[in-house]
């Protein structure tokens, strides 16, 4: 897998504002966010995207998701928020490292984008 945005950010070798970290993954601001809040959560571990996710990622893909819904509640998004996973060129993916988009802090319409 190439190195990546997300991969410097974790190695430490970019800045971000972190706002969560454990062994498997890492959460910060997105640098260009499209809601009042918008985090991303990463794994760790590099998978390009969602469709490269192997049936040994299955663990890792949950903790991601329950990772974000803690995340959810300690940035008071109670009234609500999205979680989007782009995934390819045509979906919208435009860094190759798995990520899950947490956007609150205001209404959001559908359909996105």
């Amino acid at each position: 897998m190439p190195d990546t945005i997300f991969s410097k950010i974790i190695n430490r070798t970019i800045p971000a504002r972190i706002v969560h970290e454990d062994d498997r993954c890492l959460a910060f601001h997105d640098i260009s966010p499209q809601a009042p809040v918008h985090v991303l959560v990463i794994p760790k571990k590099p998978i390009e995207s969602l469709a490269h996710a192997a049936e040994e990622d299955t663990d890792l893909l949950g903790h991601l998701l329950a990772t974000t819904t803690n995340l959810a509640r300690t940035l008071g998004l109670d009234a609500g928020y999205r979680v989007v996973i782009n995934t390819g060129k045509e979906g919208g993916q435009s860094v190759d490292h798995l990520h899950l988009h947490l956007l609150g802090g205001r209404s959001l319409s559908w359909p996105p984008g």
